[in-house]
């Protein structure tokens, strides 16, 4: 695998571009692309046609291939027929080129025979150094550079500059954000990899999080091949304090299979990605308008550490429909200081709310000066982190003054002013303030969803305390998900491999016989519970291979016979040690979940949640790729719709939250330490004691049931 930290600098600034398969055949490839590069480009280098049937192509000399070129070019950029790019690679590869670009398609989006010439595709990069992007992909697009390599005929209409990178899979939707331009919203660079049989989006994230003209990157993602690489690039974006906001399509079973068909990429679970994104600070979108609307909050602006906002509006049902999606969104309003109250009430008349929101009533249509001084006080208030302005109307030069207020306002505070034009009609009151920079969201519910991923993006930047120390997951190994053979241990065997690692468990033995039985549960002290003991039977209970409560000797007895007799009934295949005498767990208490899976990009996840039947109905769980990070383990137990349970509620007492923080903490080494072989695990249930007496702590959290599936090493095949 190639390095996550390869300098693509030469990509995004060349010195030196080969087209190869330069034409001047109206609307082919080759010719809009070639001008693309003549016509709307600023090329400070050299660039080099590559046409063996030609001698010149608009007025340029044409070289018949890249052999023959005087110089070796930086970038190659390939638009001959997929029947011709292996040839070509292989000449670019000899020629010492660094980087191809293959706008050709016919590769891995079509089948079998296109998916083994990309890894034909993949060998030459690997054999030569070169890196290739793409193939199927529109090409690379630098805005800030004014630098298109791409054939799409929306490259000259696209060129607003700024800060915000976009990397992207498909290039449909890639070009769909871009014109967001006209908003106003400017898109420093575009990356659309395509195919990915080598460079990845991860790739462009990793460049982006240390270019000095990107302070924001957006991304569209349809899969992620390498998680290991796009933890990484994302992280990278956060230590420097870069935010990355991710919209990631496949999130149902339709949208995967048209991921998958799209890009033949890995999906993976929408629930693993998003808890995964949670982790490492990726802010998620769900549509093109939050992308953007998100994205260019995050570049007027970071999250400055207060979260409350105000609304100031000159409508009181507008005030009130902002102030429910304020509140629906889990926002707080901000409480104005008394400066603040006071500038309000000496300037607004005496029927206007001066509260928050504030609604300063039609008066401010007649007199204009009442906007700039209420609305520059309370953006200057000092518990205010943002100011919400919804325009519910066009009204002319009236609105296009409004307008004027606002970018004055935002002039002299750095405190954000969101303006959000309700109206279909796009006066010059909107069009001042998509010159200006404000990209006015369309409508109430968009433009606060964003400021909730703001200012929740602001809180994760502080709980992390600067402390960004970087997370490598237990990625799956090379072996392919068709070829990996599993077993699962036996309950004792998973039992006694966690207790080597510092797990505490209930005192388990297994009976050979019915006397061995009683014998163990004497020694252990009643009650017990008994469960058949097989690494064939996983599921116990289902078959009745499970007797809990048994308080004598006689009751263990009866259990034996009635757990042997349903595992030889319904398993008489199954291999049977014995049965499981264990220690009872005390009555009071609760129960919980601990899973591992192995997810095929981010390798293990943990999951936690209420155990027993609750995890089936309710789904109530919260999810982290391993290893767990510092303060990881407390926020994934509070993350959960029944955290008030365990934290003790009306009275009752609290749960040894403690003791559980310390059991995902181990868990988590567990795996860190035996990640080669550990492909799941099911903790279920976990009991965790609650205090006898309020006030009193509990005495510990205890899996009472273990399944670890292990992956079989090759020589265990045969």
């Amino acid at each position: 695998m190639h390095s996550n930290t390869t300098d693509l600098s030469r990509l995004i600034h060349p010195r030196s571009i080969a087209l190869v398969g330069a034409s001047d055949r109206p609307n082919s490839i080759g010719e809009r692309t070639l001008t693309n590069l003549v016509v709307h480009s600023r090329i400070d280098g050299d660039l080099y046609l590559v046409n063996p049937g030609k001698t010149e192509i608009m007025g340029r000399r044409c070289w018949p291939s890249v052999a023959s070129l005087p110089d070796t070019p930086d970038v190659a950029v390939i638009v001959v027929p997929a029947a011709g790019v292996l040839a070509v690679l292989d000449e670019c590869a000899s020629r010492g080129v660094r980087f191809a670009i293959i706008l050709s398609s016919g590769f891995g989006e079509t089948g079998a025979e296109g998916e083994r010439e990309q890894q034909r595709m993949k060998a030459i990069a690997e054999r030569s150094g070169m890196r290739l992007y793409g193939p199927n992909c529109p090409g690379l697009t630098n805005v800030n550079a004014q630098l298109g390599m791409t054939f799409s005929p929306s490259f000259p209409h696209d060129l607003v500059k700024g800060p915000i990178g976009l990397a992207t899979q498909g290039g449909g939707l890639g070009r769909n954000v871009m014109q967001a331009m006209e908003r106003g919203i400017g898109i420093g660079l575009w990356a659309s990899t395509g195919n990915e049989v080598d460079l990845q989006v991860a790739d462009f994230i990793h460049y982006m999080a240390d270019a000095p003209d990107i302070k924001v990157i957006a991304t569209l993602l349809e899969g992620i091949k390498d998680g290991e690489r796009f933890a990484a690039a994302v992280q990278r974006a956060a230590a420097n304090g870069k935010p990355v906001v991710a919209l990631k399509v496949g999130r149902s079973e339709y949208g995967r299979r048209a991921a998958q068909s799209h890009t033949a990429s890995l999906t993976g679970s929408a629930e693993v990605n998003s808890a995964v994104f949670r982790q490492l600070g990726v802010i998620e979108v769900h549509d093109i308008d939050e992308l953007v609307d998100t994205a260019w909050l995050f570049a007027r602006a970071l999250p400055a550490g207060r979260d409350a906002l105000a609304i100031y509006c000159s409508s009181g049902g507008t005030s009130a429909l902002t102030a429910d999606a304020v509140g629906a969104e889990g926002l707080t309003l901000a409480q104005f200081a008394s400066e603040t109250t006071d500038t309000l009430r000496t300037t607004l008349p005496d029927y206007a709310a001066i509260g928050n929101p504030v609604d300063t009533t039609a008066a401010v249509l007649s007199d204009s000066s009442l906007v700039e001084k209420t609305l520059g006080a309370v953006a200057a208030d000092p518990n205010v982190g943002l100011v919400v302005l919804p325009i519910t109307l066009d009204y002319g030069e009236t609105t296009t003054r409004m307008a004027q207020n606002i970018v004055n306002a935002q002039r002299a505070t750095s405190t954000p002013i969101v303006p959000i034009w309700m109206s279909d009609r796009l006066g010059d009151g909107y069009k001042l303030l998509v010159e200006h920079g404000f990209a006015p969201p369309r409508s109430v519910n968009k433009a606060i969803a964003a400021i909730r991923r703001w200012t929740a993006y602001g809180r994760w930047r502080a709980a992390e305390g600067g402390e960004l120390a970087l997370r490598v997951p237990t990625v799956a190994s090379s072996v392919a998900d068709g070829a990996v053979v599993t077993q699962p241990l036996s309950e004792a065997n998973a039992k006694a491999r966690l207790r080597e690692a510092g797990i505490a468990l209930l005192p388990c033995e297994i009976a050979r016989t019915r006397d061995d039985a009683v014998r163990i549960a004497r020694a252990m002290g009643f009650p017990v519970v008994a469960k058949i003991a097989s690494a064939d039977i996983v599921h116990k209970s289902d078959i009745g291979g499970v007797r809990v409560g048994l308080e004598d000797a006689a009751a263990v007895q009866e259990a034996w016979d009635a757990i042997t007799a349903a595992a030889h009934r319904h398993r008489p295949d199954a291999t049977i040690d014995g049965v499981l005498i264990e220690k009872m767990a005390p009555p009071r208490g609760l129960e919980l979940l601990i899973g591992v899976t192995r997810d095929p990009v981010f390798g293990h996840v943990l999951t936690f949640g209420m155990g027993g039947i609750h995890v089936e109905v309710l789904r109530d769980v919260s999810r982290r790729m391993l290893p767990l990070g510092k303060g990881e383990a407390a926020a994934m137990i509070r993350e959960i719709r029944a955290w008030p349970l365990l934290e003790g509620i009306r009275g009752r007492p609290p749960a040894d939250v403690a003791a559980l923080e310390a059991l995902l903490g181990r868990i988590s080494d567990f795996v860190r330490d035996n990640a080669a072989w550990i492909e799941e695990m099911d903790l279920n249930p976990v009991w965790v004691d609650v205090a006898s007496e309020p006030g009193k702590p509990g005495a510990g959290a205890i899996p009472l049931d273990a399944v670890i599936v292990a992956r079989q090493p090759p020589e265990a095949r045969a």
